[in-house]
């Protein structure tokens, strides 16, 4: 967590209010937030950026098999990560939350030892596919392909939270697509009927690959389901990190004082493709992807930080070069990491079991 924040006003039904236009007019200082928690905001987001450039450039060099961008969700990633707690608060995200996964503190090394399949990524031993996000030591929870079914796992993790009377909060991530989901339904109900401390948040880019919004949902806001469940929904602008970090703070506040979940819808926006596989030119026009760009969350970030005297350009141009030179070493060695044993392909599968390399040896 970043820093301490008693603000920031919640939309309930289909009520709109506009959280972002109040947190962007106030000073950082009322957030509760220093130049040290801005700047380190700031860096998450370059390396999140330069991460997924790093990792695209592997996939055309044959030596990443999928990848999943993650260029232009920065803001709401970092920003509603950051008020949460490492260590105390668990993490269930979903397959673009790269951005999320780096504040809850895996590194760039770790990130790359993913991309490649080693032996050594905490997500799954380089079993699960590239953006399938797990690692123990810091409470984050794995999910599966099939979208949404993390949602009612979020909901039954904070269900034993409020059992055992731990004081923290489980963060629940997905894309507005998984809204369409009955997994989704089954989980905000179950959360909401038992003021269960989880925070759901919708990261709606306005695509389910190529599906547009439209197409999935009759209604123009995803937090106006909110009220459906007897829970508060906000609306907030996903390329302002500030924005972000004080809605989620927010309903931080609110699940640990026992009032419940929150739903926040972050309205995002990616720049590239749905994953490495994908042609977004076949259902989108570039002007609209030109047009998002004008609103890039990392552009955001800095013109702050350079208004607010909190960084100046040699600052910022000097942090993103240490930040690439970091990104670069984590490939290196993590592309030069061992591979996994062929011999444990069924651990994890089958209780005991082993396999021979040798077929001979069967």
């Amino acid at each position: 967590m970043f820093g301490s924040v008693g603000m920031g006003t919640l939309a309930t039904g289909a009520r709109k209010v506009d959280v972002s236009t109040q947190v962007t007019q106030a000073p950082h200082e009322t957030l509760g937030l220093t130049p040290d928690h801005l700047l380190r905001m700031h860096r998450s987001m370059v390396t999140a950026r330069l991460i997924d450039e790093a990792s695209l450039r592997q996939n055309r060099m044959g030596r990443a098999p999928f990848v999943v961008p993650v260029s232009g969700h920065e803001g709401c990633q970092i920003g509603t990560a950051a008020a949460l707690v490492p260590g105390v608060d668990v993490w269930v995200p979903y397959y673009r939350d790269l951005g999320v996964v780096l504040v809850a503190g895996l590194t760039p090394y770790e990130v790359f030892l993913g991309v490649f399949s080693k032996a050594d990524d905490p997500s799954s031993g380089g079993r699960q596919m590239p953006s399938h996000w797990g690692a123990r030591r810091l409470g984050i929870v794995s999910h599966s392909s099939p979208i949404a079914t993390q949602v009612p796992h979020a909901a039954g993790i904070a269900y034993a939270m409020r059992y055992l009377d731990e004081q923290a909060v489980v963060g629940c991530w997905f894309g507005e697509g998984a809204t369409s989901e009955g997994d989704w339904h089954e989980g905000l109900n179950f959360a909401a009927i038992h003021k269960l401390p989880v925070l759901f948040v919708c990261e709606n880019n306005e695509y389910a690959i190529s599906v547009r919004q439209d197409k999935q949902m009759a209604v123009r806001d995803v937090a106006s389901r909110a009220d459906g469940y007897g829970m508060p929904g906000a609306i907030v602008d996903g390329s302002d990190v500030l924005a972000c970090y004080a809605a989620m703070r927010t309903a931080r506040e609110r699940a640990i004082a026992g009032e419940g979940p929150t739903l926040i819808e972050c309205k995002t926006y990616r720049y590239l493709p749905h994953t490495s596989d994908d042609d977004d030119k076949s259902y989108r026009p570039r002007s609209e992807v030109d047009e998002h760009r004008h609103s890039d969350p990392i552009d955001r970030s800095a013109a702050y930080l350079l208004a607010h005297g909190v960084a100046d350009d040699a600052a910022l141009e000097a942090m993103r070069d240490e930040v690439t030179a970091e990104v670069e070493a984590a490939i290196t060695a993590a592309w030069d990491a061992p591979d996994p044993d062929p011999a444990t392909a069924m651990r994890h599968v089958f209780a005991d079991q082993s396999i021979s390399p040798d077929p001979a040896a069967q």
